[in-house]
């Protein structure tokens, strides 16, 4: 794999430096990802985009949040196609009723205002819109990380509730013309690889470096003919892990022919760049040279190859435990040594299973190596996930199931569980494979709170099949001679014809949505304040913070339509402190209110007029973290922080667009604090005051000084700066979130 260090044009089918009479500019707009990104954009400038997009789609831990803000903010009907998957809270097995409260709750919207309804089991979000809307040229915007269907010739992006409420009511999701960057593929991969084995070598390449952070990420080269549409999947679904902004893909004959079978062959139209098309970088793969992959904990980055891994166990085990030191500091004793058996890695469990996992090909892949074979009756557990009722069928009639059944795997239901915590979380100590999306502490759904702690590497599910084969023993696929059946997969849409409500558009405001009693309003929001005393409330030092850290998913989500119940869960993982510190200062307690006292009488000391203006200025609190916002789309994590009275983040960098757009459509600051986080200005339960904070926002200042309020009453002088604000940003944030800007 080689990364490039430069800019690339695609002449004649091959990456060049400099093509003959090619220019940059020119070049530019000949790639796939402006043609579609400029197809869609509103505002005439084609460096800042105002997007609007042909579809949306949500699942259940997000939509009832979205619907509120759009429903608060004056939603009539749902201006274009809106589906609402409910492959999160499908088990209905914590909180009562809380699951099917919200399911009903998105049935009778979807009735009520025109939408499309999926009911539980039917298919997990990504494999539905796959399926049933995705389009060659295509925009389609999701409140899950991992929308991601470019392999199908949709550009697809992941965002925060705020940006999809922002399509229900007519607005726009703005952002600035993204790079773009090729991804040249050459070669085939060799039997016993897929194409969880060729993401995770891409993320490992990309990811530390920020190769292609917030970019597009366009997949060109001959290589991309020797994938069949469902490998491409694969692949693509994974390229969020690589914090780009979204991705396409070149389509040809096996693109069109996966439409045909899906009965929407109107939906492909061939898409390739223009000769001379020019990419602000590129990387080349050759898919050849790709073995079988290992993600180890805690990140889909810290990939090794398989037989790097049997080689090397010991060292690569202690850099695992390394990075737990990092992730948990001294809580836990994290080690996966206790899994060495006579020099072998044991694992306690498998799953196959979600968007990445869960595809026709993948198990029909698995079964084909584990037909004959046993998993034993030890510990080791393979539980195997089709991502919809579709391809669940088809397995059950052309025998995959039969033969992974017979081997010993359990068979469930579409369900995105395994990925985030609530389905198949591990014993205590125990270590899982997984063909899913993310490995981050605690993602499987232990509770480091509990002194629980297992973890999650990430695999092709054929190597997961062939470490099923040898009894739980880390094992590549490539070490099987195995006959891969290449079952052709027959799609039979009359399975969503008879269960899926779609409104075909048609809203029926007569009908009344359907509450359930978790279900709640989000409390009201102030407007920015001239002046701002923020308490530090929580500091983070990680390298990069995760939204699951943030807000803890797995059974949490079951109160992610009870805003006041979820915000109890914030940080609970990494922070217990924190909610208590919180409310706090939103509550003004005597004792905050004697800490902002003290806090006024050391910027009067340094200046008169600075005192003045904190002894009236708003009050809030605030988190510090290096790089936060990895991982999930889900606005939660800036939202609990809101409604515990958050005014700002501070923050090094942030790690994604949408986390940093889910700060600001919840009206809080996402300031930056340019000097790394050694010797910071302020500590833990310190002050912060920034004195003239809406002006800065309001009239576009770069930056503003802000005075830090030591515990021994010492004020130091330092400065923060927010990046680019939109216009409509900028209004959201003086408003104090979305729903204010809108109402008003």
């Amino acid at each position: 794999m080689k990364l490039w260090d430069k800019g690339a044009y695609l002449v004649n089918g091959t990456l060049t430096e400099n093509g003959a009479g090619c220019d940059a500019a020119a070049g530019k707009k000949k790639t796939i990802a402006y043609s579609i990104l400029q197809k869609h954009n509103t505002s005439g400038d084609d460096a800042k985009l105002k997007i609007k997009f042909d579809k949306i789609t949500s699942h259940d831990i997000t939509y009832v949040g979205i619907i509120q803000t759009a429903r608060a903010s004056g939603l009539e009907k749902f201006p274009l196609p809106y589906v609402l998957t409910n492959c999160h809270n499908s088990l209905c097995a914590v909180g009562g009723t809380i699951n099917e409260d919200d399911h009903m709750f998105g049935l009778t919207c979807a009735q009520k205002y025109g939408g499309i309804y999926v009911p539980p089991h039917q298919a997990v979000i990504h494999q539905f819109a796959r399926e049933m809307l995705a389009e060659c040229g295509a925009m389609i915007l999701g409140s899950d990380s991992h929308t991601r269907y470019g392999a199908l010739g949709t550009m697809a992006i992941g965002e925060g509730g705020g940006e999809l409420a922002k399509q229900l009511l007519n607005k726009t999701y703005d952002v600035a013309y993204p790079g773009v960057v090729a991804i040249y593929l050459t070669g085939a991969p060799v039997p016993g690889v897929g194409p969880q084995d060729v993401a995770l070598a891409i993320i490992k390449a990309v990811f530390d470096n920020g190769y292609v952070k917030n970019k597009v990420m366009e997949f060109v080269g001959p290589g991309v003919a020797n994938l069949s549409a469902d490998f491409r999947i694969g692949v693509d679904v994974m390229t969020t892990e690589t914090t780009c902004l979204s991705s396409i893909w070149k389509t040809d004959a096996k693109v069109e022919e996966w439409y045909a079978i899906h009965g929407r062959p109107t939906a492909y139209k061939e898409l390739n760049p223009q000769e001379g098309a020019y990419y602000d970088g590129a990387i080349e793969i050759d898919l050849s040279e790709i073995r079988p992959m290992i993600a180890m904990p805690f990140h889909p980055s810290c990939a090794y190859t398989i037989d790097e891994v049997n080689k090397n166990l010991m060292d690569i085990l202690d850099a695992t435990e390394k990075r737990a030191k990092v992730s948990f500091g001294d809580k836990v004793n994290f080690t996966l040594k206790n899994k060495v058996i006579d020099g072998k890695l044991y694992v306690d469990q498998g799953v196959i299973a979600g968007c990445a996992g869960g595809g026709f090909e993948n198990i029909c892949a698995a079964a084909d190596i584990l037909k004959g074979k046993d998993t034993g009756n030890g510990k080791f557990l393979l539980n195997v996930y089709p991502a919809s009722m579709p391809v669940y069928m088809e397995l059950m009639k052309n025998g995959a199931f039969g033969a992974l059944i017979d081997a010993g795997a359990i068979v469930k239901t579409a369900f995105c569980g395994p990925c985030f915590g609530a389905g198949d979380t591990p014993a205590n100590g125990a270590f899982s494979i997984r063909h899913s999306t993310r490995n981050f502490p605690n993602r499987e759904g232990s509770k480091i709170q509990n002194g629980q702690l297992s973890s999650v590497a990430l695999m092709d599910a054929r190597s997961i099949a062939a470490t099923a084969a040898n009894k739980g023993f880390l094992t590549a696929a490539t070490e099987y001679d195995t006959e891969f059946s290449g079952k052709k997969y027959f799609f039979d849409k009359g399975i969503y014809e008879k269960r899926v409500y779609d409104s075909k558009g048609v809203a029926h405001p007569e009908v009344e949505i359907q509450f359930g009693p978790n279900i709640k309003d989000w409390p009201e929001q102030k407007a920015l304040a001239d002046d701002l005393l923020v308490k530090v409330v929580s500091e983070i030092h990680d390298p990069v913070t995760t939204t699951d850290e943030l807000i803890p998913s797995g059974e949490t989500s079951s109160f992610r339509s009870n805003p006041l119940g979820l915000a109890e869960f914030t940080l609970s993982r990494k922070d217990p402190a924190y909610v208590g510190r919180a409310k706090a200062v939103r509550d003004l307690t005597d004792e905050v209110k004697t800490e902002i006292k003290s806090a006024v009488e050391a910027l009067t000391k340094k200046d008169a007029e600075l005192g003045k203006k904190a002894a009236n200025a708003g009050t809030g609190s605030t988190i510090f973290a290096v790089k936060p916002g990895d991982g999930s789309a889900r606005e939660q994590a800036a939202s609990c922080q809101r409604v515990l009275g958050a005014s700002a983040n501070i923050a090094n960098e942030y790690a994604t667009k949408r986390y940093r757009s889910n700060l600001i459509n919840w009206g809080m600051l996402p300031f930056i604090y340019k000097e790394g986080d050694k010797n910071l200005p302020f500590a833990n339960g310190d002050y912060v005051f920034i004195p003239g904070v809406k002006k800065m926002i309001a009239e576009k200042l770069p930056s503003i000084k802000a005075y830090a309020v030591r515990k021994d009453g010492s004020v130091s002088e330092f400065e923060l700066s927010v990046g680019d604000l939109t216009d409509d940003e900028r209004k959201i944030i003086l408003a104090g979130c979305l729903i204010n800007f809108y109402r008003d």
